[in-house]
C-alpha cells in the first residue's frame, strides 16, 4: 500500500488512525467506470482487515458489469459533517474477484477472514450468511489518500 500524499501531510492519518478509522466505519462509495467510460458511484457495505478493502457486491449489478470491463475503482469512506470534522480516506487499485460467483459458502480459505470480519461488523453474527446474489471483490489499494480536518484545529 502507497501513500501519495502530496498535499495535506498535518491533516494525513496515521496508520493506525487509517486503520481504526476504516474498521469503524461500514459505508463507502465504490466508482467504476463503463465501457463508454461513463463513471458510476455508488455506496457499499465493505471491510477492511488491515490490508486489503473487502467489498461483498451483488453480482448482477452495474458496480459488477463495469468491473468486469475495467477492474480499477476508486473507493471514498469519510465522515464528518462540519469543514473542521471532515476526516476520511481514499483508496484506488484494481480488484480482484475472490471465491465463487456468486458466493454460495463454498470452502474458501482465502475468505475465512473477511467474512467473519463482515459477518461480526455488519450482521452481528458469527458466520457469514450466503444469498447466492453477491460476490466478493479485493482492493489490496496502489494508493492511499487519507484527511482528519480535526488535526488542523490542534495547531
Amino acid at each position: 500500500m502507497t501513500v501519495t500524499q502530496r498535499r495535506g501531510r498535518r491533516a494525513m492519518m496515521t496508520r493506525a488512525e487509517l486503520d481504526a478509522f476504516l474498521a469503524g466505519r461500514r459505508t463507502c462509495r465504490v466508482a467504476t467506470a463503463g465501457r463508454d467510460g461513463r463513471p458510476h458511484v455508488g455506496p457499499l457495505w465493505f471491510v477492511w482487515d488491515g490490508r486489503a478493502l473487502w467489498l461483498y457486491s451483488l453480482v448482477r449489478s452495474r458496480r459488477w458489469a463495469d468491473l468486469r470491463h475495467d477492474p480499477r475503482v476508486a473507493v471514498v469512506v469519510d465522515d464528518g459533517e462540519e469543514y473542521e470534522e471532515l476526516r476520511g480516506v481514499e483508496l484506488s487499485g484494481t480488484v480482484t474477484v475472490v471465491g465463487e460467483t456468486p458466493r454460495r459458502g463454498a470452502a474458501c480459505p482465502e475468505l475465512a477472514t473477511p467474512e467473519r470480519l463482515f459477518a461480526a461488523k455488519h450482521f452481528g453474527l458469527p458466520v457469514m450468511p450466503h444469498d447466492g446474489r453477491h460476490a466478493w471483490l479485493r482492493l489490496a489499494p496502489d494508493a492511499v489518500v487519507s484527511w482528519d480536518f480535526r488535526k488542523l484545529r490542534e495547531r
